[in-house]
């Protein structure tokens, strides 16, 4: 819902009604995750997608049929070779929405102005929604007991970045759908090279709050990397290890230099953080295990390291080097074997995964100067 809040908030404050669809469970190829939202107004206007197209058609008239009847309805669409076209999933899927009445003006605003936030809405027909932040709830499903369970349960999903249906504990046979936005991960990008450059821009296309990190200022410039967010001028190492990192953070290290990599390395294989990379050669990558090793690092650190970086693409410019570096990390972050697809005879989605936020904070890039 994130990504249209701001638009649904301008139709409640112009008085515009409005059906909101959301995914609510996913199986098999389905073509959008669990949290994707699509809201029709009661002119017609459409904002969002539940599918790509595949049952979009069906889904804006089980909108206009809650408008009409003030009633939320919960509906599965699967494929099957008499619909697949029409109203089936051609891709294989299956995907169950909910439609829902509007969501309270309250509920709108939190989705719409929280940085971290997790909106929570039952499964009962009664279309009780919730906005659930980290200190504050906005929404209520009527009855305390329930608000203060649901909460709970949403602020556990929201910390981790997870979506999906749960249990409501003190209503038997009750679910609640809850959806978290929490903010974009963060890409940190070491070492300011023309490298760096496309890895920003692609990090940034993936979604990514990205920063680049160099000691030299002469290079670290925000002119030369105009899709970074933050651009710092500090010893990686050092900047590390006080910058916030968590279980979805990505470090990739392009300084191509030992005095920089293996203080750098010896940081971020101790820290909590989802990927760590580090461009080399096959003989830089040997020579600098060794470096590791005598600093102290386990082979069980080590493991964790993934260079040379990216998946073997054979690219050669920093741009196709990107590609595969960006490719190697999805790969980690989705569960993907890096295959080609047509070799593989498995589900083309591994799981449903989690919405990691596309929020934004306003303010310009800035530039950090640390002393040496």
């Amino acid at each position: 819902m994130r990504e249209i809040a701001a638009r649904l908030t301008a139709w409640d404050r112009a008085g515009t009604r409005f059906a909101l669809a959301t995914v609510v469970s996913t199986s098999g190829s389905a073509p959008r995750a669990p949290g994707a939202t699509m809201a029709v107004s009661e002119t017609g206007e459409v904002l969002g997608s539940v599918s790509g197209g595949c049952v979009e058609g069906t889904v804006h008239e089980l909108c206009q049929e809650v408008l009409s009847t003030g009633a939320a309805m919960r509906e599965s669409f699967g494929y099957s070779a008499d619909t697949a076209f029409a109203v089936g999933l051609s891709c294989g899927g299956t995907i169950e929405v909910c439609v829902q009445p509007q969501p309270p003006s309250a509920v709108l605003g939190a989705v719409a102005d929280w940085t971290s936030v997790a909106v929570a809405q039952l499964l009962d027909g009664s279309g009780a929604i919730l906005a659930v932040g980290p200190e504050q709830v906005r929404g209520s499903t009527g009855a305390a007991e329930v608000d203060a369970l649901i909460a709970a349960e949403a602020r556990a999903m929201l910390d981790v970045a997870a979506s999906g249906i749960r249990t409501v504990r003190c209503r038997p046979g009750t679910e609640v759908f809850i959806a978290s936005y929490a903010p974009r991960p963060r890409l940190l990008v070491f070492g300011a090279t023309d490298h760096a450059g496309a890895v920003a821009s692609l990090g940034a296309f993936l979604g990514y709050e990205v920063t680049v990190c160099d000691a030299r200022s002469v290079f670290a410039t925000p002119a030369r990397f105009p899709d970074a967010d933050q651009v710092v001028v500090d010893w990686p190492h050092r900047f590390l290890a006080r910058t916030p990192v968590d279980g979805r953070t990505v470090v990739v290290v392009l300084t191509h230099d030992a005095k920089f990599d293996v203080p750098l390395l010896e940081v971020a294989l101790r820290l909590p953080v989802a990927y760590v990379g580090v461009m080399g050669s096959r003989r830089t990558h040997h020579e600098r295990l060794d470096r590791l090793r005598e600093a102290g690092l386990t082979e069980r650190e080590l493991a964790r390291l993934r260079s040379p970086i990216g998946l073997d693409l054979g690219g050669r410019t920093p741009e196709e080097t990107a590609v595969a570096i960006g490719a190697e990390i999805v790969a980690v972050r989705r569960g993907g074997g890096g295959l080609p697809l047509r070799d593989t005879d498995g589900p083309l989605h591994h799981a449903p995964y989690p919405p990691w936020g596309t929020h934004q904070s306003a303010g310009s890039k800035r530039v950090e100067r640390q002393g040496s």
